[in-house]
């Protein structure tokens, strides 16, 4: 077999059989859509939508150093956060520009998961094998111990609580317990990267297909779906989160994408990174970088990653993602521009659509925030 064949989750087969149309991502099989990406997305906000995530990339640190390894590798404070939590956080450089951004979910005292994008997996695999030199801890490659399956959407919750006696209404977002869905054993954490509430359920791929099937059963009353890849990011990028590769990149450091808040100077000891993103805390505190927002279009035409964003004829900045919006029924976008450009209702702002300016509103992100 070529190292060139993409891979393939457990859920393979069963995706075919529902007849998506399938995509490489990352060197993956994935599912981009099962029918219409407009009712796939709609469904994640009215009721609820299953999303095969496997590609995501797990990578277990354990040992009496693996907080002290993860506080000197990442830029979060991991070491405060308690066991059943979980935090986003991002792994950079030494010059502090973005290798990855990442959830790490505390397990144990001693043990932690680090969800990793699966494009970036291995070399965030690298950099924390490389980094725990010197520390009590162990890096252990847990990609294929894994699939994940994500259940997101409104009637999320109801559609669990069907199949667990795991305690759903005591789970805060940004934690995970260990528990039972459908006689499966799972890590259920309520995280997600939809903009709605949810849980993301972690599982051996031996049993992805029997809980597919039976949150496929337990959600068909209230109306979920099986949702592929395309909708899973007009639903990102209606809540404003960032994707790795266009808003996130070894170009920018956490300062520049409006992200410095993940990094905690104020914990214990060297981080990697930390004298580069000092320095760009204090240029970005005096001099804002370009600022990421919010364009909403006024006509039709949608905007592409890499298009400029223009005012009068000047460039003040470029699109990083863009598509047609199911829920605001306009097209969307995410761009970095000028400061001076970026307070929401700037007059003038537009994208250079193929030589057309086609008149854009500036916006706060997200564009879209669930009613809790």
């Amino acid at each position: 077999m070529s190292s060139n064949a993409p891979r393939h989750t457990a859920l393979d087969a069963l995706h075919r059989s529902l007849g998506a149309t399938m995509t490489d991502f990352a060197g993956w099989d994935m599912p981009l859509r099962y029918g219409s990406e407009r009712d796939e997305h709609l469904a994640v906000r009215t009721k609820a939508g299953l999303f095969d995530l496997s590609h995501m990339g797990e990578i277990t640190v354990t040992g009496p150093g693996a907080a002290a390894l993860l506080n000197y590798a990442l830029v979060g404070n991991i070491a405060s956060v308690g066991v059943g939590r979980a935090r986003y956080t991002m792994i950079c450089r030494v010059d502090g520009g973005i290798l990855d951004d990442l959830i790490v979910y505390r397990l144990q005292e001693q043990a932690y998961m680090v969800v990793a994008n699966a494009s970036n997996a291995q070399v965030v695999l690298d950099a924390l094998t490389e980094r725990a030199d010197g520390f009590d801890a162990v890096v252990r490659d847990d990609r294929d111990a894994y699939a994940l399956i994500a259940v997101q959407g409104p009637e999320s919750p109801g559609i669990l609580k069907s199949l667990t006696d795991a305690d759903l209404d005591g789970l805060k977002y940004y934690a995970g317990l260990p528990g039972t869905v459908a006689g499966v054993p799972a890590l259920i954490a309520r995280t997600g990267y939809t903009g709605e509430d949810g849980f993301e359920l972690f599982v051996d791929p031996a049993d992805a297909e029997k809980l597919w099937q039976a949150l496929t059963e337990a959600g068909a009353p209230a109306g979920l779906v099986p949702c592929g890849l395309s909708c899973r990011d007009t639903l990102r990028l209606e809540a404003g989160m960032p994707l790795y590769g266009h808003e996130l990149s070894t170009s920018l450091t956490p300062f520049d994408a409006g992200l410095g808040r993940v990094v905690k100077f104020e914990k214990e000891g060297d981080f990697v990174g930390r004298e580069t993103l000092t320095e760009a805390a204090a240029l970005a505190e005096k001099n804002p970088p370009r600022v990421l927002v919010g364009l909403i279009a006024e006509g039709r035409r949608v905007p592409r990653a890499g298009y400029p964003v223009v005012v009068g004829g000047k460039v003040i900045g470029e699109v990083t993602s863009g598509a047609p919006s199911p829920t605001l029924g306009r097209p969307i976008a995410m761009a970095y521009v000028d400061a001076a450009h970026a307070a929401p209702g700037t007059a003038g702002v537009g994208v250079d659509i193929r030589g057309s300016h086609e008149p854009y509103e500036v916006v706060a992100l997200p564009f879209y925030r669930r009613q809790k």
